[in-house]
């Protein structure tokens, strides 16, 4: 029976993760950025400012919300996750360093659909009965369409649920455990006859973290990922940029090899990857999942955030894809290659690969921070899904539903902890896929209010580089006087 349920979804799995679905995501991502004039280049260096600018205010947000930059964290804690770190590593060693060039083409459109996604869920969003802003893309389908496509809504929500278990929970808690135990082993900490017991505690102790936290409603969990996400994120960087930086005579083979092998990948693997389409597919659908442009959830929690602006919240999608694909996707990339770890190309590969990039440079030593910043990525991962499974049942059902929810949310940590999860890491990852569909088809269909909303945005937007000269100008008179 499971044996037929593993070989169903696994059918299912190929194709929502195949080239029909990504061309889909793609095509959708091109028709925004043609419609809104590529926008995520023409007006990058303004969304870097509008951002990078929000992020370091103080302002607190009002009852029921989060501020911009906490409700870009909570999408962050989400995105950035072991997929960051055990993705790139699957990609490149079966797509080869070509797969690295298409991630970054997937993440420029991503960019764009991304964007889309943040200014409708802030345009369109609602405010629940406990005083909260909630939206995301079952609410711009509901308040942005007809009656005749509200099943949509119903659909993305059940899909959601679905996924929350396995993808956003019990696999981030299976790497959560299998990270620790790793690092204890490795210093003679732990036994092997001990890993049940130890497995069990971790479960138990993240159940209640998680619980505690989520809880606590939209702010404490704003208020928790916007300390943990800068952190784990610089934590992540500096070790990246240290192996970079100890390699660096070998920067330009690897992005020569990563060029190339986006056209030829034959050449640079030795002919075992030898199909273009391979490398594309890799390249493109780990950028997809790592970003989750066109699937949505991340708009869930930029819908909480306190502005008035949905353009200008849109920016955050912009900076959110541009940090989780180009940064810290590119960074675990150049990390393998250029730490000149063996790759086995054509057969599969995950965290460990990366981590062997981070011990040949630094030493067995290092494995324990590859392990908190394991941990870090998997728990943020976990609160982030755990906001967005509360909206899609907050959606189908009510408000009262959410803590009934939440708790069992907080309680499925242990499963994950204790349990091997192969069959529900692959039904929560074709329900994950099957998110996109809906979301898709509402993209596509609100694509001119999205146009409308930028064209609206910038015609009112005062030029501040303007404003500032005037200012420096009538500062400078009334030194003068």
């Amino acid at each position: 029976m499971l044996n037929t349920i593993s070989d169903i979804n696994n059918s299912i799995n190929s194709f929502i993760w195949g080239v029909p679905a990504m061309i889909c995501i793609i095509g959708v991502g091109l028709l925004l950025s043609i419609k809104t004039r590529f926008i995520q280049i023409r007006k990058f260096p303004y969304a870097i400012a509008v951002t990078i600018g929000r992020m370091f205010r103080k302002n607190e947000s009002r009852d029921g919300a989060i501020t911009p930059f906490q409700a870009v964290c909570t999408a962050l804690a989400a995105t950035i996750g072991t997929g960051n770190i055990a993705g790139v590593a699957g990609a490149l060693a079966l797509g080869g360093p070509g797969a690295i060039f298409w991630m970054w083409c997937s993440a420029l459109l991503g960019m764009c659909t991304k964007f889309a996604e943040v200014t409708l869920a802030v345009k369109y969003r609602e405010v629940n009965k406990t005083g909260e802003l909630v939206g995301g893309p079952m609410y711009y389908i509901k308040n942005g369409l007809s009656k005749k496509w509200h099943w949509l809504a119903g659909l993305y929500s059940v899909l959601g649920i679905l996924t929350v278990f396995g993808t956003g929970n019990a696999t981030q808690v299976n790497t959560i455990t299998v990270a620790i135990n790793e690092a204890l082993i490795n210093f003679n900490v732990l036994t092997e006859a001990q890993l049940p017991i130890a497995k069990l505690v971790i479960g138990i102790t993240i159940a209640v973290l998680v619980a505690l936290i989520l809880l606590g409603g939209i702010k404490r969990i704003g208020n928790v990922t916007a300390k943990l996400v800068p952190f784990m994120a610089l934590f992540y960087v500096v070790l990246a940029l240290g192996v970079i930086i100890l390699h660096i005579q070998q920067i330009p083979a690897v992005f020569i090899s990563i060029f190339e092998g986006a056209f030829n990948p034959h050449a640079v693997t030795g002919g075992i990857v030898g199909s273009f389409f391979v490398s594309m597919k890799k390249g493109v659908s780990r950028g997809i999942f790592s970003n989750e442009a066109g699937l949505g959830t991340g708009s869930i929690a930029h819908a909480c955030a306190d502005t008035q602006k949905p353009v200008k919240q849109g920016f955050f999608g912009i900076f959110e894809v541009f940090s989780d694909t180009i940064i810290v996707c590119t960074l675990t990339a150049l990390v393998i290659l250029c730490s000149g770890v063996s790759i086995n190309y054509g057969e599969a590969a995950g965290a460990e690969l990366t981590i062997s990039g981070f011990t040949s440079t630094y030493g067995n030593w290092v494995s324990i921070f590859t392990a908190i910043a394991m941990c870090c990525f998997a728990f943020s991962t976990v609160l982030g899904w755990g906001l967005y499974g509360q909206r899609c049942i907050e959606f189908l059902f009510s408000s009262a539903w959410t803590k009934p929810f939440l708790v069992v949310y907080s309680l499925v940590a242990i499963i994950g902890a204790t349990m091997d999860l192969g069959l529900i890491w692959a039904i929560s990852d074709t329900c994950n896929g099957l998110m996109v569909i809906p979301n898709l088809i509402v993209l596509f269909i609100l694509s001119g209010t999205v146009v409308k909303l930028v064209e609206e945005y910038f015609e009112s937007e005062p030029d501040k580089d303007l404003k500032k000269k005037l200012m420096n100008k009538l500062h400078f008179v009334e030194d003068a006087e």
